[in-house]
């Protein structure tokens, strides 16, 4: 059977782009097809100035959601990234392995550390390095695959290189992954901000659908999206991305075609109803699961134990052996 990983950060309340791009298809597909672990990649929220209460409630978030959407230990491995510590051994050799250049070639470490300048923040130089600690998230498993949305495959395409390289230098390691993309809905974008991502990290929450918002703020977020000049409702993604990002969330929800869709609509407001009513219904079992989750923490608390545990069986015995290979000698 496939391995796969993915991991997600506590960076902020998880979105209903989030959900579609990435955690459902884990639910329905993927934990069922694969051998597959999930982590909520907590190390990776330090990047950036952050509140450390902030990133410890948002991981219990996360991982409670990740269960409330139907992520099954018993067919799964969740867990939190920063209580295996192979993670963090890993990415030091595959420091080693990575060169300068294609570390500040990385779209994200431009964009956020012009953003850190702007804000008259430092640049931590992790935010440079934490595509190499993503790189050892995934090698450290022998992952066969990385469902991850688009914005992501530069870094699986790093992670390959480098399994490449350390192979070709010290001996067969690592499997080299490959990253799959979701068919429908890989990126859902802002509402107000069509041509930007739904990001959990944003300032301003008018665009962004939480999976924990209420009905009613569903409703009136998506009521009010953005949409687009003209009254035909057509699927445009450069001409209309409004609209296409409605008719893409819409498809996405009722397991429709978003072309096919956009024939049966001949105003905004009809189509943002039926948007609206299909994430509602959508997001509610998810909710009231999370409610149950959250009423008891030690339960969700023991599942991330036992997804450590056997996470770490599996980790250890790889990057053993890339320290041996390396030129590092045993301890003990």
């Amino acid at each position: 059977m496939k391995r796969i990983f993915s991991g997600i950060k506590p960076t902020g309340h998880l979105t209903l782009g989030n959900y579609l791009g990435a955690v459902r298809r884990w639910v329905e597909v993927d934990q069922h097809s694969s051998d597959a672990l999930f982590s909520v990649v907590d190390l990776h929220a330090l990047t950036v100035e952050h509140d450390p209460a902030r990133v410890l409630r948002l991981s219990r978030q996360a991982a409670t959601l990740l269960l409330a959407a139907g992520l099954d230990p018993q067919l799964c491995t969740l867990f939190v990234q920063s209580h295996v510590d192979e993670h963090a051994r890993l990415s030091y050799l595959l420091e080693c392995t990575a060169t300068d250049g294609e570390l500040r070639r990385m779209i994200q470490y431009k964009e956020k550390g012009a953003r850190a300048l702007v804000a008259g923040q430092g640049v931590r130089l992790s935010l440079l390095t934490y595509p190499v600690l993503m790189a050892a998230d995934i090698l450290a498993y022998g992952t066969d695959e990385v469902p991850v949305g688009e914005d992501q495959t530069q870094h699986v395409e790093l992670t390959r290189d480098l399994a490449v390289r350390f192979n070709q230098r010290y001996g067969q390691v690592f499997t080299v992954p490959r990253a799959t993309h979701p068919a429908v809905a890989a990126r859902v974008m802002d509402l107000q901000d069509p041509r930007s991502k739904m990001g959990k990290s944003h300032e301003d929450a008018a665009g962004i659908v939480y999976l924990l918002d209420d009905e009613d703020t569903v409703r009136r977020k998506i009521m009010r999206a953005v949409t687009d000049s003209g009254r035909d409702v057509v699927l445009d993604r450069e001409g209309r991305p409004g609209v296409a990002n409605l008719l893409d969330v819409l498809a996405a929800s009722t397991g429709g075609d978003p072309t096919a869709l956009a024939g049966g609509y001949t105003s905004y407001g009809a189509l943002k109803r039926d948007t609206a009513d299909a994430v509602v219904e959508l997001l509610r079992p998810v909710r009231e699961r999370h409610a149950e989750l959250a009423a008891d923490p030690g339960s969700a608390d023991q599942v991330l134990r036992d997804g450590a545990e056997r996470a770490r069986g599996m980790a250890r015995p790889l990057v053993d052996r890339a320290y041996r290979s390396i030129g590092l000698m045993p301890a003990g």
